[in-house]
């Protein structure tokens, strides 16, 4: 697989930094657009062949710089959910003006895209009442999830009326290496080990009977690259998860085992503004027919593999 020029927006952070570990490889160049709000700038390899531009997606110059070189577009730059809720105006600008702007950007200056990928989130099912919960299912509840859902629409919109070639996956609470602690906003796979290592209590918010359907970032990235390949994938949206629930206790009993701290105290605290899913469980069967894409690790596997990576040994 050879994917020429490509441009990860957001390739500070910890999806768009592991994807472009997997594209280096892959690739003739590849431009990264990340103002580092979030992400890290020594997250990113070091290489030749990476250019990097500390800047918004909103910046219309550094677009019409970069797009016309591109054959490939994955598109991963956001405000995350925590924050939506403290700035909608933010969230607003960047998930979805920002997305915007680069469809027609791309539109206007890639005459010979091959494929965009967009990264867009599960957080659109809200508290489902379907589980697994499909492609066809939204229940739209916070900023976050409104803002990245529209920006799904105008990925279809451009699909339909320019045949931008389109594909729109939608994560399940990515895990594993590269996911730092040092970013308040990580997940909470990130917080769990952060405490485990310092030997301080995991906080929980709520009773911890929650349920998440955690994806190992290298099953994620797999997805990725499939969808920017694959003719049918064009003008479609698929779920990336594993279709199994984990309890945010489950999972903190992983780590005390993964850690070796078995007995490490849990601290529960009152659930925030975006703590309003009790369940997510992640209907997989479209992206595994189509694509033949599949998780390959448990959650015990991918908790053991990010603690050998937080250790150093990977």
């Amino acid at each position: 697989m050879k994917l020429g020029k490509v441009v990860v927006t957001g390739g500070a952070g910890f999806l768009g930094s592991q994807l472009v570990r997997r594209l280096l490889p892959l690739s003739d160049h590849i431009f990264i657009i990340d103002d580092l709000s979030t992400g890290n700038r020594s997250a990113v390899p070091q290489s030749e062949r990476i250019t990097f531009y500390e800047e918004s997606i909103t910046n219309e110059k550094i677009l019409e710089e970069v797009l016309p070189k591109v054959d490939y577009i994955f598109h991963f730059a956001c405000k995350n959910l925590v924050l939506s809720v403290e700035n909608l105006n933010d969230d607003f600008e960047t998930n979805l003006y920002g997305g915007f702007l680069l469809l027609q950007k791309a539109q206007e200056y890639c005459k010979g895209l091959k494929r965009f990928v967009y990264a867009s989130t599960t957080s659109i099912y809200s508290q489902a009442t379907i589980l697994p919960t499909p492609e066809s299912y939204y229940d739209i509840k916070l900023p976050y999830a409104a803002s990245k859902f529209s920006m799904e629409h105008y990925c279809h919109v451009y699909y339909q009326m320019y045949r931008l070639p389109v594909t729109i996956l939608r994560f399940s609470n990515v895990y594993g290496p590269g996911q730092l602690a040092a970013n308040p906003y990580c997940g909470v796979v990130a917080k769990f080990f952060e405490a485990a290592m310092n030997q301080k209590p995991m906080i929980i918010f709520g009773d911890g009977s929650q349920t998440r359907d955690f994806t190992y970032v290298e099953d994620a990235m797999d997805a990725v690259l499939l969808a920017a390949v694959a003719e049918k994938a064009v003008g479609t949206v698929y779920n990336v998860g594993t279709g199994m629930e984990t309890s945010v206790l489950d999972l903190a009993k992983e780590v005390q085992k993964a850690s070796g701290h078995k007995d490490l105290p849990l601290q529960f605290e009152p659930k925030r503004k975006v703590d309003v899913v009790q369940r997510r469980s992640i209907g997989t069967e479209k992206i595994f027919t189509e694509l033949n894409w599949r998780n390959k690790h448990s959650i015990a596997e991918g908790i053991a593999k990010t603690y050998s990576w937080l250790k150093g040994e990977e």
